[in-house]
């Protein structure tokens, strides 16, 4: 049986936290008492698994009754949403990040298992193979903008 790594467990429990929430507000410094890490692991997994991409607005507020409020978003009933996404995409993305996106929209319901599908083989590496790694961050980074804003007039 593989064993979880604590970012994995963390992860799980704020989920679960989370439940059928639309959101939570939780402490850091609670949650890393609880699973006895630094504050910054709480941090880490905020930053990587509770993303924008994933389908979370997170919300911070510092000091001594600081907070993290994860907000999970519904991609096509807030259109404010979408574009947050595609900002957070930018100019450049990875295949592993572009994966994410298109998993959560799936997830989300937004679009079909094929469509996934579909999309993934056009903005993988194999696809986009022109040789710079940069260029074909730069290209899968228009493709799924461009993806995504087609989806945004289709609602």
């Amino acid at each position: 049986m593989e064993e979880k790594s604590i970012s994995d467990v963390i992860e799980e429990y704020l989920k679960q936290i989370l439940g059928n929430s639309s959101q939570i507000e939780i402490s850091r410094s609670a949650i890393a008492n609880h699973f006895d890490v630094v504050p910054s692991q709480i941090n880490y997994v905020i930053k990587t698994r509770f993303t924008i991409q994933h389908g979370y607005l997170v919300q911070s507020k510092r000091g001594g009754g600081g907070y993290i409020r994860i907000e999970r978003v519904n991609l096509l009933d807030d259109l404010d949403v979408l574009d947050t996404l595609i900002q957070a995409i930018g100019n450049s993305i990875s295949e592993r990040d572009a994966y994410d996106v298109i998993s959560t929209l799936y997830n989300e319901k937004v679009i079909s298992r094929r469509e996934g599908d579909l999309m993934l083989v056009a903005l993988s590496k194999q696809t986009l193979a022109v040789g710079n790694r940069n260029a074909e961050a730069q290209l899968r980074a228009r493709l799924l903008v461009a993806m995504l804003n087609r989806l945004r007039y289709e609602s």
